[in-house]
């Protein structure tokens, strides 16, 4: 027998449909009730029960009970990594289950990945950050400048006992580009949300710019000069690649 981590276990766990809806559902980092999980799955409650033990026997999912109802979340953040590294390659390899439509589009400009933010918002987060020197490769992951450290702390971030790692990047389905991962993203996604930057969707992981989160964004994520569409409009919202909600 071959020795090692079982991965085929891990595969078969993650590869039958109505466990993938599962656990795809549970992305946005917000624990969801058996009855819940079952209307994502598209399947029974008894079926989804026997889908919940599988995933929560296999380390996928944490169950929690309260009162009459069992909540379920993703077992760690790594869980939620691997999620999203496979939707990647799954929408590189153009393994798409239906044809995108206004929905993706939300999707694809921002949403939440386990508790950070994700599509080309967080992209964007991630590639003005290293562009202005703020972020830095260093051997086992990203690290902060000092630059960095400043401009995080003007933005409202207390970085005095952030836990280490504190940077990671997470490959973005959608874009197939890193976005901010780890505490720093997550902090960020709630130091944005905290100052009205979002609206979270009715129905799904999108977040929707407000209009002075979308001018704020603007402001302090700027596009590359390469990026910025072609024009002399002086109008910063032309120049942005997402529509705000009122």
């Amino acid at each position: 027998m071959k020795e090692g981590p079982d991965i085929a276990r891990i595969a078969a766990l993650i590869g039958d449909p109505a466990r993938a809806n599962i656990l795809t559902a549970l992305m946005e980092g917000m624990a969801l009730t058996a009855g819940e999980l079952a209307r994502e799955a598209g399947v029974t409650p008894q079926t989804a029960s026997s889908h919940l033990t599988r995933l929560t026997d296999g380390g996928l999912l944490n169950m929690v009970s309260q009162g009459r109802h069992r909540y379920f979340a993703l077992a760690s953040p790594e869980v939620a990594q691997m999620i999203e590294a496979l939707m990647g390659l799954a929408a590189a390899a153009g393994h798409l289950r239906h044809r995108p439509g206004p929905r993706d589009e939300r999707l694809r400009a921002a949403r939440r990945c386990y508790h950070h933010l994700a599509g080309k918002a967080g992209v964007r987060m991630h590639d003005s950050l290293a562009a202005r020197g703020f972020l830095h490769q260093r051997p086992g992951g990203l690290a902060l400048s000092p630059s960095g450290t400043a401009f995080l702390q003007r933005l409202g971030l207390d970085l005095a006992a952030a836990p280490a790692p504190y940077c990671k990047t997470c490959l973005d389905w959608s874009e197939r580009r890193p976005h901010l991962g780890g505490p720093m993203g997550r902090a960020l996604l709630s130091l944005f949300l905290a100052k009205g930057w979002f609206k979270p969707g009715d129905d799904s992981r999108a977040l929707h710019f407000t209009p002075v989160g979308l001018q704020e964004f603007d402001r302090c994520f700027p596009l590359h000069e390469g990026e910025r569409p072609s024009g002399n409009t002086t109008d910063q919202s032309h120049d942005s690649l997402f529509i705000a909600t009122a």
